[in-house]
């Protein structure tokens, strides 16, 4: 068993928070109480809290001296992320985030998906789960094409090779190589490291469905709206550094949105063209709850023991979830078009290459 475990690389857990007073705790004792025998640390890089997350991860560390907080001046995860990836000492890379909850044998799987796939970084499915009923239409939004663009890692079910994964697990070395994460990038840090990554190799990200982790989405519809304007916005920073890659998924609701607004904009210098233009938006407008009618019906059996994790007192009725299921696919296509414009309009007009 000595050398078993003398043969298997040391691994370094990696958590960028901010105010995650709710969750941080129950994440590292998590990750602590891992069958994994080589587990060297757990680093939480705080980008000043103000809730007492800093202070409950200094009181874990007391009795855990596995467990080691730092602080994050520039607030962003990427900043987080680097600074963990500075002092560590793992010979594995491991990225958790602090709104999921994770499987038993996550390290487990992520250390047998990345030795055995010889990729460059893996990772599992993000499975949305919920407790509130605004959370549950998300979660049901996600396994919609309008929710999740066809991303292969949105499927719990696909093994394989992908050209981005959620969270990821990487050799250190392999972060070293190609100087972490870009802190340009803001909220697609890892999608934009990933691209660097898939440009060593086209096999380089793999998606193992035997590694399981549960995302919480946002509870509201307001903090969604700020959610996906800022994922637009990254996202639009991605494709300015990366221009050799058309990456049409994550182009797809600037493209669809941006068409249909020019369309408005010739049948009004052109009213003789006659286009249908009241159909057409009506029809943007309905679609998405179309959409969530079949959605909810389609997964209405398996809601409960692949959704909720919610009260009994809170389950969300029928008409709940098909009504905050279609505000999120509404939602999240026109706020990261909203983002993406904006980002593009800083850009191209006012000459602001970077986020602030």
């Amino acid at each position: 068993m000595i050398s078993e475990n003398i043969n298997k690389p040391t691994v370094t857990v990696a958590i960028s928070t901010y105010n995650e007073s709710v969750n941080i705790e129950h994440i590292i004792r998590v990750f602590l109480s891992t069958k994994y025998p080589n587990l060297t640390e757990i680093f939480v890089a705080d980008g000043g809290s103000t809730d007492g997350t800093q202070d409950i991860v200094k009181k874990v560390s007391l009795s855990e001296p596995k467990v080691k907080l730092i602080h994050n001046s520039l607030k962003i995860q990427a900043a987080g992320k680097n600074l963990i990836l500075q002092k560590c000492t793992g010979d594995i890379f491991l990225v958790a985030d602090a709104h999921s909850d994770y499987a038993s044998d996550y390290i487990e799987r992520c250390v047998e998906a990345l030795v055995q796939s010889n990729a460059l970084n893996v990772g599992g499915a993000q499975r949305f789960v919920a407790k509130t009923p605004f959370q549950a239409g998300v979660a049901l939004g996600s396994k919609s094409f309008l929710g999740s663009g066809g991303a292969n890692y949105r499927d719990p079910n696909y093994n394989g090779y992908a050209d981005t994964v959620y969270l990821g697990c990487f050799w250190k070395k392999t972060l070293l190589a190609v100087c972490g994460f870009d802190i340009s990038q803001i909220t697609n840090e890892e999608a934009e490291l990933n691209q660097r990554l898939l440009n060593k190799s086209q096999e380089a990200i793999y998606i193992s469905s035997n590694i399981c982790v549960w995302y919480y989405p946002r509870k509201t519809w307001k903090s969604l709206c700020v959610q996906y304007f800022r994922y637009g916005r990254g996202r639009y920073l991605t494709s300015v550094k990366h221009t050799a890659k058309f990456q049409f998924r994550g182009k797809l609701p600037f493209l669809v949105i941006s068409a249909t607004g020019l369309m408005l904009l010739i049948d009004l210098i052109f009213p003789q063209l006659d286009l249908p233009m009241e159909g057409v938006i009506l029809l943007g407008l309905l679609f998405p709850f179309l959409e969530s009618l079949r959605i909810t019906f389609k997964f209405r059996k398996n809601f409960n023991s692949e959704v909720w994790r919610g009260t009994k007192q809170e389950y969300p009725s029928n008409m709940n979830l098909w009504l905050f299921c279609g505000i999120s696919l509404l939602t999240m296509p026109l706020a990261h078009f909203s983002g993406y414009t904006y980002q593009l309009l800083r850009h191209k007009i006012f000459r602001i290459s970077n986020w602030h």
